[in-house]
């Protein structure tokens, strides 16, 4: 990833470590801390490059030096990547990192080692790691990544620079998704359920959520008329494409979007929409019910999000839903 590239995901991380580079105030251990899909990955390789790049312009790696190739290709001797082997990062894989950093750098001064998942270091892995970094060698620079921060142990916290890296907005989100061509409809949709970029793009161009947009969007229109259609349309329709748990859940967080966009109909916030193309439609029953309803409707909702995570049977579960929300 190129640093324009990065630069809109995660602005002003991006430019602290460019100022570390510049004042030559690179910390011997970081830390990377944030939710999953917030480029923390991505960023360490472009951090490491512009460390080892023998062109760098403006704390900026070239791209075109042999070292900023070789690393683009993930063949450079001097940047080592350690993920969890299986389920853990074991103690061998950390000496083996120690005797491989014990040695000169082969094509530079500088090493360089980034822990994918460091919080699923073992506890022999996690104090072996301590120890090198109690005594840091000169010229090196560690990165650890986690998405976990409270598993990290307090003393390797201690002695890392921790950087967090914060969710994409969903404005960001939806501008980065529209530039890719996504439909608006789908762009700012997928931008309230995720705010992990490869995700969101995943759910838009995908066929299965597609049709779970129109069930549920159809689901709500028939449930306006009776909740005896509402069943109905649960057994037809509902019940053959929301199969799985997690299926089912996605069906109800679309659900309470469509009860959130009534909210905003009535406060006058139709920028906020997230079915913008439905406003037309739902204009009038917006202003048709209360606010205190629809704040009922939302947390009857979000309870039946509840118990379908206690394993309630999601058929009954949605079927008692629609009464409610008819109620």
């Amino acid at each position: 990833m190129l640093f324009e590239e990065i630069q809109p995901f995660q602005p002003v991380v991006l430019q602290m470590l460019q100022n570390s580079i510049l004042k030559d105030r690179v910390a011997h251990a970081y830390l990377f801390e944030g939710e999953r899909g917030t480029r923390k990955k991505e960023m360490s390789i472009l951090f490491a490059k512009a460390l080892l790049c023998v062109n760098r312009a403006d704390g900026k790696a070239c791209e075109s030096c042999s070292n900023c190739k070789r690393i683009n290709h993930g063949n450079h001797p001097d940047l080592h990547l350690v993920e969890p082997d299986g389920l853990s990062i074991k103690k061998d894989q950390i000496k083996s990192l120690q005797e491989e950093f014990s040695k000169t750098g082969v094509e530079s001064k500088k090493k360089i080692y980034i822990i994918v998942h460091g919080d699923k270091m073992t506890a022999n892995a996690a104090n072996s790691l301590l120890k090198f970094l109690e005594e840091p060698l000169a010229d090196t620079t560690a990165i650890l990544i986690t998405e976990n921060i409270h598993r990290i142990l307090p003393t390797i916290l201690s002695r890392c620079q921790t950087i967090s890296f914060k969710p994409l907005p969903k404005e960001q989100l939806t501008k980065q998704l529209l530039e890719e061509g996504i439909p608006p409809h789908f762009a700012t949709l997928a931008a309230n359920l995720t705010n992990h970029y490869e995700e969101a793009v995943e759910i838009c161009q995908n066929e299965w959520f597609a049709q779970a947009r129109i069930i549920v969007l159809k689901l709500y229109e028939v449930l306006q008329k009776s909740p005896f259609q509402a069943m109905v349309k649960i057994q037809e329709d509902f019940v053959q494409h929301f199969k799985e748990k997690d299926q089912v859940d996605r069906a109800l967080d679309l659900l309470l979007l469509i009860y959130k966009d009534l909210l905003h109909i009535q406060l006058g916030k139709e920028e906020q929409l997230v079915y913008p193309d439905q406003k037309e439609n739902w204009k009038s029953n917006a202003l048709q019910v209360s606010t205190n309803r629809l704040s009922t409707n939302m947390t009857a909702i979000l309870e039946a999000k509840r118990k379908l995570n206690a394993n309630m049977n999601s058929q009954l579960l949605v079927e008692q839903l629609m009464l409610k929300l008819q109620g």
